[in-house]
């Protein structure tokens, strides 16, 4: 299982770290609302390695039979890897190459509340919130849970799917 969770787990990581790089890359081009756009759909993209790993491991290593509970920790661990690879890709990129984010971040929040139009009052409210972030987010510990829970829901999504879609009591026969 280990060499199967690996494999599926840092092809999916790849995707999302090489998105990632791409993505910030381009941020001040494509912006931040495209961005997380891109970001989300290439999630499900990766995540689609949760599907083909635990498929895998069903017709390759367990004899073409696999249990909703086995296979969901199959995909988990597959999400688990791919997951890790993305928090360190942006620990990186925070660090090395976008110690701003926070602020441009902040910028766009504010401005996105101003074209809504916001109240004065509504615009400190968000100033005061982005400030309380900006600090919050210079903790390694803060950084890298709040980075690990972006991925989490869609990992979980696509290993419960995958989990469920291959799930078979008994091996079929050729």
């Amino acid at each position: 299982m280990k060499r199967i969770v690996l494999t599926f787990g840092l092809i999916a990581g790849a995707i999302l770290s090489g998105m990632m790089l791409v993505n910030m890359k381009f941020i001040d081009e494509i912006g931040f609302d495209r961005s997380t756009i891109i970001g989300y759909t290439t999630m499900v993209l990766a995540f689609l390695m949760t599907y083909f790993g635990t498929r895998s491991y069903r017709d390759n290593v367990a004899g073409g039979v696999i249990s909703f509970g086995r296979g969901l920790k199959v995909a988990l661990l597959i999400a688990f890897v791919a997951t890790i690879c993305y928090v360190a890709t942006w620990e990186v990129i925070y660090h090395k190459f976008a110690p701003d984010f926070g602020d441009k971040y902040a910028a766009h929040a504010i401005e996105k509340a101003k074209q809504k139009g916001a109240t004065q009052a509504e615009l400190d409210k968000e100033t005061k919130r982005m400030a309380d972030f900006k600090k919050m987010y210079r903790n390694p510990l803060i950084n890298v849970a709040l980075t690990f829970l972006e991925p989490l829901p869609v990992g979980l999504l696509a290993s419960l799917i995958s989990a469920g879609l291959l799930k078979r009591k008994e091996a079929v026969s050729s």
